[in-house]
Formats: structure tokens, C-alpha cells, sequence
């Protein structure tokens, strides 16, 4: 679950895979773990906190002092420089995204290969037990069809 600052529950602890949550207030907020469903059974946690914030870096506006004049361009370098931040912004969008659906592949493909792995056992335990009761049928069979009385000549 998580917690605001308050101590009020922002997003309940039965939630879906993905959550996207706005904060509405401005200071820290708690996020809980809980075990309780089951202490026993294997469990793959992954958690991913995106922040969607501009960053200020120093070299984005290093291509302004090579620029000409405004006055004599027809579209302007703040034009640029906003498609160019729009553009940076959905780029990271889109790898937070990617990275966020490669961790849920990899979960889902350890789970597919536990899986795997026990209905291989259980196969193969049920094929021996196969092979087992086909052979105790055969001498079955066999021995109620053998002759045990000798025959004089």
C-alpha cells in the first residue's frame, strides 16, 4: 500500500500490475510491502518508482550559442526547443515503459519455467506409472493363461 504523508492510504494494497499515482501532497510518502497472503509460498517482488520531471541538463542548451539570430529564421529556436523537450520527455516515457514490461516478461517467464518444470516431474512420475501397471498387467494375464498341469506322454 502506499501511504501519504498524513499516513492516509493513497492506492490499496489489492492493486493491479501497474499503478500510476499523482501526489497531491508535498512531502514523503510510505510504500508497504505485505506478506500475509502467504508466508510459505516463493514470491518475485519488482517495484518501479517514475518520476515524470524535466531534468536540466547542462549540454541541452549548448546548441543555442551556434544558432542564428532569431529575426532571421522563419521558425523560431523556442519552437525547437520545445519540440525538442516534448520529443526527450516521451523518449523517456517510452524506455521507463519498456524496462517496466521487461521486468514483467522476466517475472512471467521464471514462473512459466517453474511451471514447467513440475508438470515435467509430474509427467514423468506418471509415466512410470504407466510402464509399471501396463507390465503387472501383462504377467497378470500371462499367469492366467499358463498351464500348470504336466502333461504325460
Amino acid at each position: 500500500s502506499l501511504l501519504s504523508p498524513p499516513g492516509v492510504p493513497t492506492v490499496s494494497p489489492r492493486c493491479p500490475r501497474a499503478r500510476s499515482v499523482e501526489p497531491t501532497e508535498p512531502g514523503d510518502y510510505r510504500l508497504c510491502f505485505d506478506n500475509s497472503f502467504s508466508a510459505i509460498s516463493e514470491k518475485l517482488v519488482f517495484f518501479e518508482l517514475l518520476f515524470d520531471s524535466a531534468r536540466g541538463d547542462s549540454d541541452s542548451d549548448s546548441w543555442l550559442e551556434a544558432a542564428e539570430p532569431e529575426d532571421s529564421l522563419d521558425v523560431k529556436i523556442e519552437d525547437i526547443k520545445e519540440s525538442i523537450e516534448t520529443m526527450r520527455s516521451r523518449l523517456e516515457r517510452s524506455i521507463q515503459m519498456q524496462t517496466l514490461l521487461r521486468a514483467f516478461e522476466a517475472r512471467d517467464r521464471k514462473l512459466q519455467e517453474s511451471n514447467l518444470g513440475r508438470v515435467d516431474f509430474w509427467s514423468a512420475v506418471n509415466l512410470g506409472a504407466l510402464l509399471l501397471v501396463a507390465l503387472l498387467q501383462v504377467y497378470t494375464l500371462r499367469s492366467l493363461f499358463q498351464d500348470k498341469r504336466r502333461l504325460r506322454t
